[in-house]
């Protein structure tokens, strides 16, 4: 069975890429867009495969030295680059990662058909190092193919985009997350449930979130804080400030749990508190105490005030002053009269 069945999923992309190399239709360089977590890079990693697999067969076949080497991240010829995380938890591709990666692009293959580049978050990637990624996209070595993923993009240089065909992924619905979870990963019926809506579509954070429980002890303290904040008083949100601003490499991963939280409060505050697409299903019971007691505006207000937030705090805003802007715009929920 060819290892394209590890792309979950995303069956109208397998069918693209693998036809383009049947018939010998292989573009130079291609853009996989979606949510972290989607399959982007397990995608770009099994066409690296195919490209280079020496079956007589189905490719990828997952058995042959380039699959084997590939599929470990150990091929010579098929560079996998990421960008480096800041103390604050931002994601930062920077101009000298890509000038050694051009270095090794312009060199001959050791032993593989194509030279593969896959290039991770590229929207992290700061304006110099897109810039001298450009050359290469416009004039790539011979037999190199490069696989670039973003969330979105949009927040590319068109000049960048424009040079690629673009595989812009797709969320999964729960129910095919779920299945993938009991039956190919072995996941509890209860826990694969779950696992399914938090995922918010996303295949691979399921699969980790199985595998790593600490995943989901660190979402429900994250959520705790979020608790805490909406039963408590002005001058605990304070408090509580000040303790998340001393924890700044944390409070993007936070903030994106409270983001999530609050799409599900909008979502039942605009549908009167009735709503089958929530993520957060085991938040039930307080996000339809906080649809009942606060309105939609209000709801909303805190949608886009958490968005902001990260916004402010990706572009070094004062951590302090940020949380507590944002825990003051949030409604008083569960607070004793």
């Amino acid at each position: 069975m060819s290892e394209w069945q590890n792309v979950i999923g995303h069956d109208w992309a397998v069918e693209m890429l693998a036809g383009g190399i049947a018939h010998g239709r292989i573009g130079h360089a291609y853009l996989i867009t979606g949510p972290d977590h989607l399959g982007k890079t397990t995608l770009a990693r099994t066409f690296a495969q195919a490209l280079n697999c020496e079956s007589e067969g189905e490719r990828p076949c997952g058995r042959c030295r380039p699959c084997l080497l590939i599929a470990a991240d150990r091929h010579p010829d098929v560079q996998l680059l990421g960008p480096d995380v800041s103390g604050r938890g931002k994601l930062t591709l920077k101009i000298d990662a890509i000038r050694e990666l051009q270095r090794h692009l312009n060199l001959s293959a050791h032993e593989a058909r194509y030279k593969v580049a896959i290039l991770k978050r590229f929207d992290a990637a700061t304006t110099g190092a897109a810039n001298a990624f450009l050359k290469t996209l416009e004039e790539p070595p011979e037999n190199v193919v490069l696989l670039l993923t973003a969330n979105d993009a949009d927040t590319l240089l068109p000049t960048i985009s424009s040079r690629c065909r673009t595989v812009n992924l797709r969320p999964l619905p729960p129910d095919l997350i779920e299945q993938s979870l009991t039956t190919r990963w072995h996941v509890a019926e209860d826990q694969a449930h779950l696992l399914a809506y938090l995922a918010d579509g996303r295949i691979g954070w399921a699969v980790l979130a199985a595998e790593d429980k600490t995943i989901l002890q660190i979402r429900a303290a994250n959520l705790q804080y979020l608790h805490d904040a909406l039963a408590g008083t002005r001058v605990s949100r304070f408090q509580l400030a000040d303790e998340l601003a001393r924890k700044p490499e944390n409070l993007p991963e936070i903030l994106q749990t409270w983001l999530s939280w609050w799409r599900d409060a909008n979502l039942l505050a605009r549908q009167n508190g009735v709503s089958d697409a929530l993520t957060n299903i085991d938040e039930r019971a307080l996000l339809e105490e906080t649809a009942r007691t606060t309105d939609e505006e209000t709801a909303l207000t805190s949608l886009k005030q958490t968005d902001l937030a990260l916004w402010q705090l990706e572009r070094n805003a004062n951590t302090r002053l940020v949380i507590e802007n944002l825990l003051l715009t949030y409604p008083y929920v569960l607070r004793d009269a």
